[in-house]
């Protein structure tokens, strides 16, 4: 079977996660990731559920709200969070959550994160993939913001993401990895990097990572999960620009697994009709 190409809705920001529907669903993708951030429609599984049946795009993913900027987002307690996403994908039909590690000063929550995880993940068939991370930099230092590790391979998780943007900022070869996680990935975000100490979400091919390359061993092997488009469009001029960059993150990603014969002819032009 070959993997579905799905589109974040933290690729389309500053626009709304309904803004994301209306354009993943006219631009061919098979469906989308809902991070849930601040806008009040990514956190109400039932606002999403009516964009689903509106649009009639899958959800196939959620991203719990585990960063900096969502810290207190469904609350300010971890556990609690990872709960509503698994209750949101079970109602919103979607396969997998997607959390990463522990902030280093989340320290009850890291010490349990592991043996938590495996528990939340034996109750469901929801899939908890954990997503590699990278070391942050101050001035000319590197520290562990992240416990147990940024590197998903330390740690024993039933099912995993990889994220190229995190593999470029941390210098991990992104091919070992995922021949490392072996059937333990599950789930990847395509992006690219340029080797910045920034986590750039370029689109795939603008950077120095190895997406095409990735992607092609996917489509050779026996890989069953997702591919998600998780670009950063928030410097896009305007719509146009922000779609042509999807279109070709969509492109990239069909042809590499190939799959060029998938994507829609409203793909080709920015805001075509479907």
């Amino acid at each position: 079977m070959s993997p579905k190409v799905t589109l974040s809705t933290a690729s389309t920001f500053p626009e709304s996660t309904a803004a994301a529907f209306e354009m993943a669903a006219r631009l061919g993708y098979d469906g989308l990731e809902v991070m849930v951030l601040t806008d009040a429609v990514s956190q109400d599984p039932e606002a999403l559920l009516r964009l689903r049946d509106h649009y009639g795009i899958a959800i196939t993913s959620i991203h719990a709200p585990c960063l900096l900027i969502s810290q207190r987002v469904w609350g300010s307690e971890p556990w609690p969070k990872l709960q509503r996403a698994q209750a949101a994908a079970e109602l919103l039909g979607a396969s997998t959550v997607v959390v990463h590690p522990p902030f280093r000063w989340q320290r009850d929550y890291a010490r349990d994160f592991v043996a938590g995880i495996e528990a939340m993940a034996s109750e469901t068939d929801v899939h908890f993939a954990v997503e590699n991370m990278f070391p942050w930099k101050a001035a000319s230092q590197q520290f562990a913001a992240y416990l147990p590790s940024w590197d998903v391979r330390d740690d024993d998780y039933r099912h995993t993401t990889l994220d190229l943007s995190h593999t470029s900022v941390s210098g991990s070869d992104a091919l070992e990895m995922a021949r490392d996680l072996g059937d333990r990935l599950v789930h990847v975000h395509l992006a690219d990097g340029s080797g910045s100490s920034r986590d750039e979400h370029l689109v795939p091919g603008r950077g120095t990572q190895p997406c095409a390359e990735l992607l092609q061993g996917l489509a050779a092997s026996d890989y069953d999960g997702q591919v998600v488009v998780e670009i950063s469009t928030r410097k896009s001029v305007d719509r146009a620009e922000r779609e042509s960059a999807l279109i070709e993150s969509l492109q990239f990603a069909r042809r590499h697994l190939g799959q060029l014969d998938d994507v829609d002819t409203a793909s080709s032009t920015p805001g075509g009709a479907s």
